[in-house]
């Protein structure tokens, strides 16, 4: 897996390839005009993360592999975002739930990245930050719509959280290299992180009058290449073009 902050950096930038793949899906089939060019940015935000977390990492290994080898020619087990990222898009209310629950974990996540001791992941973490607390507002804007909205959009809303929620635990999953990474002052405490999350959420949920659903089940493996079936089915179609056809240039 290499060293702990090439691995850490790879958990982050995959957190960002896959679900700008999954919202990259939805573009042309928003259910309004503002929104369909809404969720193209979101996508391009996402993938502009991943690509500078990618760049990084990349020299961080030191092996010269560049943003496009970390991206498209890595096998399924080698990918390591949470398994909230790959899930499909569904209606309208599971696509902003998935949205609201990645949306309140990147926000403190970036942050606290801010302050990182590494002065080069602090940078992208500035940047990524500020999207990432706009993010936040557009699908916190959707949830509470459509959870205080009709009777039908309250069902979908309800719905949708309660399809992602077994998904939240991954996000948050930690390992030696987190442990390391954290006492060298690189990355921040999940704990705290956590805290932060959980109160978002239980403010929108609040706002939305929507409810926490009580499943206690959660699906985790992510951060260590152990995914949903989804992911096989992403991959293909994302790196499909670069293997075909290695090395070219456009």
């Amino acid at each position: 897996m290499g060293s702990p902050v090439f691995t850490y950096l790879l958990r982050l930038g995959d957190d960002n390839l896959i679900l700008s793949q999954r919202l990259g899906e939805l573009v042309s089939w928003m259910p309004e005009l503002e929104e369909d060019i809404a969720v193209a940015n979101l996508a391009l935000d996402h993938l502009g993360q991943a690509r500078n977390l990618f760049t990084y990492a990349g020299e961080v290994e030191g092996l010269g592999r560049d943003e496009d080898d970390l991206a498209m020619l890595r096998d399924e087990r080698e990918y390591f975002n949470a398994v909230m990222c790959e899930q499909p898009n569904g209606d309208f209310g599971q696509t902003m739930a998935r949205q609201l629950f990645v949306d309140a974990y990147q926000v403190p996540v970036y942050e606290a990245l801010t302050g990182s001791s590494d002065e080069t992941l602090a940078g992208i973490a500035a940047k990524a930050a500020k999207e990432a607390r706009y993010h936040l507002r557009h699908s916190s804007t959707w949830v509470v719509r459509l959870g205080d909205g009709t009777a039908e959009s309250h069902r979908r809303m309800q719905a949708g959280i309660e399809a992602m929620w077994p998904y939240i635990d991954d996000l948050f999953w930690v390992d030696g290299v987190d442990d390391e990474i954290r006492e060298a002052g690189i990355a921040p405490d999940m704990t705290v992180v956590r805290d932060t999350f959980e109160r978002t959420v239980a403010r929108v949920l609040a706002e939305a009058t929507l409810e926490a659903p009580n499943d206690p089940y959660q699906r985790t493996g992510g951060r260590t290449g152990f995914h949903t079936e989804h992911l096989g089915h992403i991959l293909p179609e994302m790196q499909n073009l670069h293997r075909a056809h290695p090395g070219v240039s456009w």
